[in-house]
This record gives structure tokens, sequence and C-alpha cells, in this order.
């Protein structure tokens, strides 16, 4: 009883919507006649009335030289267009839109969705009813159950024609015509599977037929009764074949009949440019492929991978197809970054290519992620997809999805492939015969990776030779792609199946790539100025094609002929600054430098440690090491008047520090007898590193002097700083030979200390008073210490060679004189501080000589009183002592003089007063 009392309801609130749509006529006449009555004079309906109001006004007008009519049903074309046309149609401003009442709601939309979701609910519960009375069969109950369905759809198209000849905008989603066509597409649809799945009256075959079918018309329905109808046909063409299972299915079948339905949602979609209906479809075919190759027993790449392309296809040329191609840049007053984003990636398409590209980036890492239980290679559909996206980002916009999808996934894949490669995780790739004995014969994973490197290349390239002056941001973003992508894919693809020796194929690629992008660099270069965005897109291209050189030179060379040739090509470029004032050509230097400093630290000896020369200097490491210095200097001296500063500061920091490289691996390989290995290296040896940072540091400033440079100024510093931090850490720390045990040599004062503590003295000694005035107070002082400390240290561990001999390891302890003469030598030194910094009025040494002093008597009272005895003790504290009152009289006879030149100076100023 209770569903009969639903249908009862259902039919009352039919009969009072009629009542409304014939209370709807009469006042759009109503209108049309006040709007006569005003004339001519009036202002038109169309730019005060609502939506609403204005599709009456379009009704009511007739066209010249026709009659009005009052009832006629519209055309569906005619309808189509009414509506794009009030779409299109501007706000006037400062008018806001009529908020919908709860009335409206209540009686207008939630009544309409209820109903029809009741009118489904109906015709299920009457079939159940059916069913559980046992008044009528299995194929009565069906046969009425589809009548139901169809007089549904019978009367909605009724209702459409005749009670509602107009839809209104502001319930274009709950048009009551729409959800009966809706309510009569579930009936059908639950009817056949019924009789398919439940009582088994119809095969697989009609089954799967006639469920396409009542799915496709209900799309085609949609053009007339909106996008909410084409989303229940589009979810039930894409459940279709889930519902319906064989013993022997059809995979070309299955995705071709999705296809269809992907190519019918968005030729819909683009008959009434819908913008939600081609995100679900995307979706929808995604997850069908994501799930064929996920769960199918036996994966064919093919059918889906032909499903998807057909899906990016259709996107570039179906919907949004050229639609929104509008060719403007970024507007010139878009304020802020985020704005610039935004315009970038679309809005009016919203989620459209997002979905195609994220959905294609799914497909593609499923593909290749389940590639080895394929029963062939995914390398085709891999490629054409990927290559496909990109080509979408650089033939529409907006493109900017697309074109980063595309590049993730060529990463992503072929590093994915190069992973399931090395752990044998493909089946055995199919080798390309029949090339010439100087070509290795490339694998599909290579072919594949370099031909998928070239079309994004040729995407990107193309891209910058046809819309970039039009479209600079995604100039950016495809000269990213270009100078990244690329050389990263042949990288990859060169280091797993490439002849690491000699590979020619990488090398003809790799050096196409570098003049295909200088080539288009050249096409670029127009006499007008370019903006910020295409000089950036310009430096980009130039730093890929210097990427795409160093792939050449590694692909076809090794050792130390990289390394040159490297260095090389980084000046060749500061050598085009005569030709071309681009100011990315210096910074192609720095990144020279920066790569062959990488090569450096992977293997230091430059031709490998068999094949390097134990003659000390004349080796493979003076070219390797000295000839980039060298060129580094020749570009700082090419680059002087160059108009940035910043490159050649960046420059001049790496020239100097190469030339200290260059320096210091010399000396190391000298050192240790012509080899290069993980020994510890001896103070001597570090000894020599921290006169080489000490003279850099000089030969720095003077050139700062010369030539103010920030870099320069701040490199001197630097290099003073790490010189300190080495004899803190090293001089005075773990290469001490009192902790170390070294042994210091025989000869006295031509010994190991000489060299790792009096050199290093006189040099921060001799580099604090050059600093002095040309420097801040804070580091000159840091300099001076730091000599200071390392004079006292040379003093005291000769002190100990002298009573210890040649080796001065701390376990030997301590003799009694040797702990007396260590407080004779540190108030000598001390007080000769002192005479120094008076005579040359430098406080920093007067500081030094008083806290030497203080540690004497430290050592004195706390030390020497308990280990000396007789005489020494006697004799260390009359020494002091001495000391001490001389240095108090010193101070008092300074201090005098000063107070009595100060007194005289008083008195001739108030003599003068």
């Amino acid at each position: 009883m209770l569903e009969l009392l639903l249908l009862v309801l259902l039919l009352a609130l039919l009969v009072s919507h009629r009542r409304l749509a014939q209370r709807l006529q009469v006042l759009e006449k109503n209108v049309t006649a006040l709007r006569e009555a005003m004339g001519g004079d009036a202002v038109p309906l169309a730019e005060t009335a609502s939506p609403a109001l204005r599709i009456m006004n379009d009704k009511d007008e007739p066209a010249p030289g026709q009659t009005q009519t009052s009832h006629a049903p519209e055309e569906p074309e005619v309808a189509e267009n009414k509506e794009e046309r009030i779409q299109e149609a501007p706000a006037k401003p400062g008018v806001a839109k009529p908020r919908e009442s709860l009335e409206s709601r209540l009686g207008a939309r939630w009544t309409v969705w209820v109903g029809g979701l009741a009118l489904a609910l109906g015709g299920v519960f009457l079939v159940r009813y059916s069913i559980e009375s046992g008044l009528i069969g299995p194929a009565t109950r069906l046969t009425l159950a589809a009548l139901f369905g169809l007089l549904l759809a019978a009367f909605g198209e009724i209702l459409r024609r005749r009670s509602f000849p107009q839809r209104l905008e502001a319930f274009s989603n709950a048009m009551i015509p729409g959800i009966l066509t809706a309510a009569a597409s579930v009936t059908l649809l639950a009817t056949i599977y019924v009789a398919y799945g439940v009582y088994a009256f119809i095969g697989p075959l009609p089954a799967f037929l006639l469920l396409a079918t009542v799915s496709l018309a209900t799309l085609a329905l949609s053009l007339l009764h909106g996008q909410a109808l084409a989303g229940l046909g589009l979810a039930a063409s894409l459940a279709t074949p889930a519902l319906v299972t064989t013993d022997a299915p059809d995979i070309m079948a299955l995705f071709g009949f999705l296809s269809i339905v992907w190519l019918a949602a968005n030729g819909a979609a683009r008959l009434r440019r819908w913008h939600m209906l081609p995100i679900l479809s995307n979706a929808g075919l995604s997850l069908w492929v994501i799930a064929y190759w996920l769960y199918a027993d036996r994966r064919d790449p093919f059918p889906p991978g032909i499903t998807l392309l057909v899906m990016i296809a259709g996107s570039a040329f179906l919907w949004p197809g050229r639609l929104f191609e509008d060719g403007a840049d970024a507007p010139a007053d878009a304020a802020g970054r985020w704005r610039r984003v935004r315009h970038l990636l679309g809005r009016r398409p919203r989620g459209i290519m997002l979905s195609v590209s994220l959905g294609t980036l799914l497909c593609v890492m499923t593909l290749l992620a389940t590639s080895n239980g394929s029963n062939s290679d995914p390398m085709l559909i891999f490629v054409a997809a990927t290559g496909m996206l990109a080509s979408l980002g650089a033939g529409r916009r907006p493109g900017a999805w697309p074109a980063l999808f595309s590049a993730l996934a060529a990463v992503w894949g072929m590093a994915l492939l190069a992973l399931m490669n090395l752990s044998g995780g493909l089946p055995e790739p199919l080798i390309v015969s029949g090339t010439a004995g100087w070509l290795p014969s490339p694998g599909t994973t290579v072919l594949g990776g370099l031909v998928l490197a070239a079309i994004l290349a040729a995407c990107g390239l193309l891209f910058q030779h046809r819309r970039g002056r039009q479209d600079r941001d995604m100039a950016v973003v495809w000269a990213m792609i270009v100078a990244i992508v690329p050389a990263t894919l042949a990288t990859i693809t060169f280091l797993t199946e490439g002849a690491l020796g000699r590979d020619w194929l990488h090398g003809a690629f790799a050096l196409a790539l570098g003049l295909a992008i200088l080539s288009t660099i050249e096409r670029m270069e127009k006499p007008q100025t370019p903006s910020p965005s295409g000089v950036l897109a310009r430096d980009i291209l130039i730093l890929g094609s210097f990427g795409a050189f160093t792939l050449c030179l590694h692909t076809l060379t090794h050792g130390l002929v990289t390394t040159l040739g490297i260095a090389m090509l980084g000046f060749v470029y500061v050598l085009a600054t005569r030709l071309r004032p681009w100011r990315s050509l210096p910074l192609v230097m720095v990144a020279a430098t920066l790569v062959v400093m990488a090569r450096i630290a992977y293997e230091p000896t430059i031709v490998g440690p068999l094949h390097l020369s134990t003659t000390p200097v004349f080796n493979a490491l003076l070219p390797g090491y000295g000839v980039p210095a060298l060129l580094l200097v020749a570009a700082c001296w090419h680059l002087r008047h160059w108009p940035g500063r910043r490159a050649l500061n960046a420059l001049q920091g790496l020239a100097a520090l190469m030339g200290l490289l260059t320096l210091a691996i010399l000396v190391r390989h000298a050192a240790s007898g012509g080899v290069l290995d993980d020994r510890v290296q001896t103070l001597g040896e570090q000894s020599t590193y921290t006169l080489l940072t000490i003279g850099l540091s000089g030969v720095l400033m003077t050139l700062d002097i010369k030539s103010p440079s920030r870099a320069l100024r701040y490199g001197s510093m630097l290099a003073g700083v790490v010189a300190t931090l080495n004899v803190l850490a090293l001089h005075l720390g773990a290469l001490n030979p009192y902790f170390s045990g070294e042994n210091t040599g025989s000869w006295p004062f031509l010994n190991l200390l000489v060299p790792g503590y009096l050199l290093p003295a006189l040099a921060y000694g001799g580099l604090a008073a050059y600093a002095r005035q040309r420097r801040p107070a804070p580091y000159v002082t840091m300099l001076a210490i730091t000599g200071a400390f390392l004079g006292f240290a040379w003093a005291t561990l000769s002190v100990r060679w002298f009573w210890q001999g040649e080796n001065i390891a701390s376990w030997k302890g301590f003799f009694e004189g040797e702990t007396y003469t260590y407080s004779v030598v540190w108030l000598i030194i001390g007080v000769g501080l002192l005479a120094v910094g008076s005579w040359r009025n430098l406080r920093s040494l007067r500081l030094v000589s008083a806290g030497l002093v203080l540690v004497a008597v430290l050592k004195v009272f706390l030390i020497d009183m308990a280990n000396l005895e007789g005489i020494l003790r006697a004799l260390s504290f009359i020494g002091l002592g001495g000391v001490l009152i001389g240095i108090g009289l010193f101070y008092q006879r300074i201090l005098a003089q000063k107070n009595g030149k100060e007194t005289v100076s008083e008195s001739e100023e108030a003599a003068d007063a």
C-alpha cells in the first residue's frame, strides 16, 4: 500500500507543477504587454531583468517579419543557442544576484529531486511487490518494468515539449523532464541487468548491447535535459562492461566501447560546453585502464594504450580543443605571482587538462610497474602516450598541466624502467640489428628513451619558435623541460644500457640536442627588447645547451680529455659574449667549473689511480687541475668590463679556489710518494696547505685593492678563516707532534717545527700587518692572535725538542729543567711582544703579551711550585718577580709620559683661553 500511496502523491505533484507552468505563461504575457505599453523610451528588459525574465523577453519578442506566438514549443538547437547567449551576457555592475528563497528551494528543487528518486524507487518497489505476492511471473514483471521505464521517458518528453517550453536557468539542474528521463534510464538499466544477471533470460551479448544502447541514449538525451543526466548516462556506460561477464572477454571490443563512450560524452560536452562531464569521463576511462593493467591475467598493453591515446587526442581536437586558445599572455596588470600561476594553469577549462594529464601519468606508471607480466614490450605505448601528452601541452592552451605531467611521466617512467632492468624485472629487451659496427645495437629501452627525449625537446623548441613571444610564462616552463628532461632521459639510458667507453648513439643525440637548442635561441632573438620572462627562457635554454654538450663529452671521451673538454666548453661560451650580450653566457663557465669540481670529487686523480704518474708536478694532475684554473683566470680577464658583477664575482672566487686546489693536490701528490690515497696527512703537508691558504688570502686582498670586488673581498677573508680553523684543529690539535708522536727531525732549528709552526706564524703576522686598515678590525685581530699562538707553539715545542730529542710525544713526561725553561721562554716572549707592541703601537700584540705573561704566572704558581725543587724553584719565582716588576715600571713610565703630555696640553689650552 505504501508504494501505491507514493505513486498517487507523485501524480498529484505533477498536476501541481502543471498548474504552476500555466501561471508562468500568464505572467509572461503580462510582462510582454507591459513592455509594449511602455513604448520605445523604456529601458530594454534584457538590461535590467533577471536571467529568467530575459529568457521570457527573448521568447515573447518576435523576429522581424514574424508574428508573435504564445505557446510554440522551442527547438533544442534554438534553446541551446539562447542559453549560450544568456551565459555570455555580462552582469550589470553593482547589481547583486538575488538570493534564492527557502520556498523556491523546497518547491522548485527538492521536490523535483526527491520526486525523481521516488519514481525510480517506485518502479523497484513495484517489481518487488509483484515478486513477494506471486501475482505474475518473472517475464511479465520485467516486461511491466520496461514499460514503466518507457512511460516515464515518454512522459518526460511530453512535459518538455508542452508544459516546459522554456528552461529556467535558475532551475537547470532540477527540471522535471530531465528527472523523469533519469528515472526511466535507471528503471530500464535495472530491468536489463535483472533479466541477464538474475533470471538469465538474455545472454551476455544482448545484455551488453541493450545496456550500452540505454546508456548512450541517456547521453544523447542529456543534450536536452542537462549535464546531470549526462553524468548518469556516463556512469551507466562505464559500469556496463563490469556488469556483464563472459568466459571469453574481447579486450579490443571492451576498450573500443569505452572509447566510444568517452567520445560521446565529450562530444556532448563540446556541444553544451560542459566542464564537469569531461573530467568524470577522463577519470572513468583512466580507472578502467589502470584496473585492467592491475588485475588482468594476461595483459596486452595495446588496446588500453590506444584508448588512452584516444583520450589525449580527443582532448586536443574535440573538447576542449582550441576553444580556449586566446593567444594572450598573462595580463599586464596581474597582481602578484599567484594570479599569474592561475592564468598559466588555466581557469576556464577548469580541471579538464589536469584530469587528462593526471590520468595519463597514473596509467603509464601502472603500465610500466606491471610490465613484467605483459606479453609484449610496453615501451611503445609509454612513448606514444607520454609524447602525445607533451604535444597536447605544446599545441593547446592552457598547456601547463600536460607539459609538466609529460615531463614527470618521462623521467619517472625511464627511471622505473632502469631500476627494473637492473633488477631483472623486465623481459629480455629487443635488440635492433643491422647497425654498423661502430654503432652499438640498442634495445627498445634505449630507443624508446631517446625517441621520447627527442619528442619532448621538439615540442618545447617548436613552442618557443611558434608561441614563445606570445606566451612568456609557458615559454619558461618549456625551456625548463627542454633544458632538463631530454638530457636526463639520455643520461639514464646511457648509464643503464649504453657503452660507457664510447657511445656514438648517445653522443650524436646529445650533440644534435645542443645544436637544436642553440639554433632555436638564435631564431628567438629579434631586434625588439625581450621581456623578463623571455630573457629567463633564453637563459635556461643556454644552460640546457651546455648540459647537452656536456653529456656528449661524457659519452665520447673519458678521463683527462673529458675534464679539459668541459672547462674549454665553458670558456667558449665566455668568448661568445663578444658576439651576443646574453647575461647567461658567463654563468655557463660557472656551471662548467662546478661540473669539473664534481668530477674531481668523484675521481681526484683525474685519470684513475693506476694511470697516474708518480713524477712530482709533471703528471696528469697539473693539466687536470691547472688548465681549468687558468681558463677561469682568462675568463675573469675577458669579462673584466662585463656589466653584470655577479658572474664575474663567482668566476673570481672559483678561480682562486681552483688555483689553491691545484697547488694543494700537487703538494699532496709529491708528499705521499706519487700516489693519492686515503693515508693520513703529515704536519708538513698540512703546513703547506695552510701556507697556500694564507697566500691565497693575501693575493685576493691585493686583487681587491686594485680592482674592488665583493667576491675578492669576502673570498680573502674566507681563506683566512679557513686557514685559522685548520690551525686550531690540525696544527695545534690532531697533527701536533706532542699528541701524534710524529718524528720532528734531528736538525736544530731546521726540523718539522719550523714549517709546521714558525713559518705559518710569520705568514699570519705578515698577513695581519698587510690587512691592517684594509679589513675589519676583528678579522685583523684574529690573524694576529693566530700568528701569536703559532709562535708560542713553536717556542714551546722547540724547548721540548731541546730536552726530549726528535720524539716529543706526551708519554715521555717532563724534566725539571724543561719545566723551568718553559717559564723563562714564555716570559721572554711576553716581554718581546710587549716591546714590539709598544714600538709599533699595536694594541693587539700588547694584549697577547699580557695574556702570555698571565699564563706564565699561573704556571709558576701552580706547576713550578709543585714540581720544581731547590734552586730551580727559587730562580723561577725570582725571575717571575723581576719580570713583573719590570713590566709594571714600564707601564708606569708610559702612563706618566702620557699624563704629562695631557697636562701640558691642558695648560696650553688654558693659556690660549
